[in-house]
């Protein structure tokens, strides 16, 4: 979700994300075990070229800044593990065979197991809004508030929440979703602009971005900011375990369907997430680009993945084999992609949010999907070799 450390808390098919929270895999049920790159289904038939540019894309944020290992992540090694490897993708060679040769020769591919396989999809959607309130746009859009701040460890662990405020120079959770959309805030001047609906403002923080279409015209590029660190709530999972629809029937459509159905009821249940994003404008982003992820770079379409942070950095390369729905039907999902991304809904060390891209279609893609599938990693050799003495079969 970027986040940027984005907060997407994305989907169970695009936002039953929302509903169906994985429990994080212990490091010590994981089982990895080294494969052939023919091995994996699919290997042979991918655009190894376009992968390979994500990659680059990404090993230049790895060793410059570094935000991909600014945490601790249990398989991804240390920046120093990557830095020959980054610098020979970068003279790599852009054509097909040159750069599927790059990938087989500078690293190895390790598949993961003992933990459950689960895919999900996320998007940048298409809203509309208008830069000034009005009877059609009422519902705002907020910068993040000046007192939102991370807390020291001894009162996160107190609170049990990352992020809140001082009062009187004690830490106190932030306001909760239902409070700040009742006005908590409304005397900050944190309005960047408003929208038409409850619903559109809850679905762009499930995904972390987004586009408005204004109504004075032009296109407003939206990136994450902040959440407020309270819990997360899938009220897809709220409204199944209230029978309101089964889990069958759940996906992104079926739960903006019923919120539209029942406006009435829409607010409270949406008020069970506690949990609350706040967004900044992207002025120096290309309308051709995608959003920003949680590693600081515009997102690629179908090689973007959000990951689980505890265990994979930002720039490290992933095989996905899973399934998605295409023509009415399921169909091979083999494509080497680049961890860029994460959500406070990806847990374990085998979950992924695939990046479906932007707009309607992609939304349509995502909320589709849910599939179950393997990750396999691919690490420089020497990281492998300590992985596999640590985790291997």
């Amino acid at each position: 979700m970027y986040a940027a450390t984005r907060c997407k808390q994305l989907a169970l098919a695009l936002l039953a994300i929302m509903m169906s929270v994985a429990a994080a895999q212990p490091a010590a049920a994981l089982r990895l075990e080294q494969v052939s790159f023919n091995s994996l289904a699919g290997w042979q038939h991918d655009n190894h070229s376009a992968a390979l540019q994500v990659f680059v894309d990404a090993c230049a944020e790895l060793t410059s800044s570094g935000v991909g290992f600014a945490r601790k992540a249990v398989l991804s090694g240390s920046r120093r593990d990557w830095q020959t490897v980054c610098r020979q993708a970068e003279q790599a060679a852009g054509t097909p065979a040159a750069a599927r040769s790059f990938f087989e020769t500078r690293l190895v591919a390790v598949s993961i197991s003992g933990a459950k396989g689960q895919f999900t999809g996320y998007f940048e959607p298409e809203i509309e809004g208008s830069r000034v309130k009005s009877r059609e746009f009422s519902v705002p859009v907020l910068s993040r508030p000046d007192d939102l701040v991370r807390l020291s460890k001894s009162a996160a662990a107190r609170l049990g929440v990352a992020y809140g405020r001082i009062v009187n120079g004690t830490a106190q959770p932030y306001f909760t979703r239902q409070q700040i959309e009742q006005g908590q805030l409304s005397s900050g001047n944190l309005e960047l602009l408003y929208l038409r609906s409850w619903p559109d403002l809850f679905f762009l923080q499930i995904q972390g971005s987004g586009r408005v279409r204004l109504r004075e015209g032009g296109t407003v590029r939206l990136g994450y900011a902040a959440k407020t660190g309270l819990p997360y709530t899938s009220i897809g999972k709220v409204l199944i375990d209230r029978k309101e629809l089964t889990r069958e029937e759940m996906s992104m459509q079926a739960l903006r369907t019923w919120l539209k159905d029942n406006p009435g009821q829409a607010r409270q249940v949406m008020w069970e997430n506690k949990s609350y994003v706040f967004f900044r404008e992207l002025r120096d982003l290309g309308s051709g680009s995608g959003p920003i992820g949680a590693q600081k770079l515009p997102l690629t379409p179908l090689r973007s993945l959000a990951v689980d942070r505890r265990f994979w950095a930002l720039g490290v390369p992933l095989w996905v084999s899973t399934t998605v729905f295409a023509n009415g039907r399921l169909e091979p999902f083999n494509r080497l992609m680049v961890a860029q991304d994460t959500g406070s809904a990806i847990k374990g060390p085998a979950r992924g949010d695939v990046f479906m891209g932007t707009g309607k279609q992609a939304g349509l893609d995502a909320g589709l999907m849910d599939q179950a599938g393997s990750l396999t990693a691919l690490v420089p050799r020497a990281l492998a070799t300590r992985l596999l003495r640590r985790y291997g079969k």
